[in-house]
């Protein structure tokens, strides 16, 4: 592998840690149904705003979700909704391991 290569996946990897908490799995999610400001993801969420913040940070510098400041208030968007894409996968990747235990225990 050579050092563009190398680059390259660790920038996929820097985005697949973005997503890499359960937390953060969730947001993606609310945020696909539609813009949520960051009051409404923390009481969604059940924790301090601080921490909720910092999920989000970690999502916007990914390139996953853009924020915009109203006010007082900041609003969140998916930026990337193909990320979805890979959320599906990884439930089929799920689904596919419970049939599987499920044959074997038969």
């Amino acid at each position: 592998m050579n050092d563009r290569q190398r680059a390259r996946y660790q920038a996929r990897a820097d985005i697949l840690k973005a997503l890499a908490h359960p937390t953060r799995l969730f947001v993606v999610e609310e945020l696909s149904r539609g813009e949520r400001c960051v009051c409404e993801l923390t009481e969604m969420v059940g924790a301090d705003m601080s921490t909720v913040s910092k999920h989000l940070a970690l999502l916007k510098r990914a390139g996953i979700i853009v924020d915009d400041k109203r006010g007082s208030q900041v609003f969140y968007t998916l930026r990337m909704s193909c990320v979805l894409n890979f959320l599906s996968c990884a439930e089929k990747v799920l689904k596919a391991d419970a049939r599987d235990r499920a044959a074997a225990a038969r």
